[in-house]
């Protein structure tokens, strides 16, 4: 199996977007804790954590840090910055 980047972000983002919520600003939010529990996106994602770093070098979500690790970043939150996001258009920097 290959693993597509655009595609695992693609659903990344729709993750973040039904199992988040939307914070003042308007942008959609869910915690590391909340993302990587979630049986969909265990289920879907060839690797969860790797596109996480692919999605936020491209600058379509945030995070503080680098790595997250699971159970020590449970409550680190994942803003999504490009919820329309539909294509690799980004250059990576």
């Amino acid at each position: 199996m290959v693993f597509k980047v655009e595609e695992e972000i693609k659903h990344v983002i729709h993750f973040i977007k039904t199992l988040g919520k939307q914070n003042d600003k308007g942008q959609y939010e869910l915690t590391f804790g909340d993302y990587f529990k979630s049986d969909d996106v265990q289920n879907t994602l060839e690797n969860p954590f790797a596109t996480l770093k692919a999605a936020k070098k491209r600058k379509i979500i945030d995070f503080e840090g680098e790595m997250l690790w699971q159970g020590q970043n449970d409550s680190t939150v994942l803003t999504l910055l490009d919820p329309d996001w539909d294509g690799d258009k980004t250059p990576i920097a």
